[in-house]
């Protein structure tokens, strides 16, 4: 539930307030968005399976997002795209997330009928 709220509050900020990133920043805010979309199907999952911990989730939330950060910040320092390993990395866990999430959600579906 915490990761809903916050969700639907991030994107009512987003909307709310028009932010330019400089072009320079984008590798870093993507990644780190990704983290953080990332973190959250990972909470609404452990929501759904009963072992949600708000700790986990904020520390992953945030974690997630500088750690990647630092990553894309290495790779920019070495010449090197980290952030495209990145990018499919949590791009995946996105997905498998969203798959668990999806199957759980059918079962709950086809055990109330």
């Amino acid at each position: 539930m915490v990761a809903f709220v916050g969700l639907i509050l991030g994107i009512v900020l987003g909307i709310v307030w028009n932010v330019n990133i400089p072009l320079k920043f984008s590798p870093y805010i993507s990644v780190a968005i990704f983290a953080c979309i990332d973190s959250i199907f990972g909470a609404i999952r452990s929501s759904l399976n009963k072992d949600f911990r708000p700790d986990i989730f904020v520390s992953g939330f945030f974690g997630n997002a500088v750690l990647a950060a630092l990553m894309v910040y290495l790779g920019d320092k070495l010449g090197i795209p980290i952030y495209i390993a990145a990018i499919i990395v949590f791009g995946e866990r996105v997905f498998t997330n969203f798959a668990i999430i999806r199957r759980l959600l059918m079962e709950r579906a086809k055990f109330r009928h």
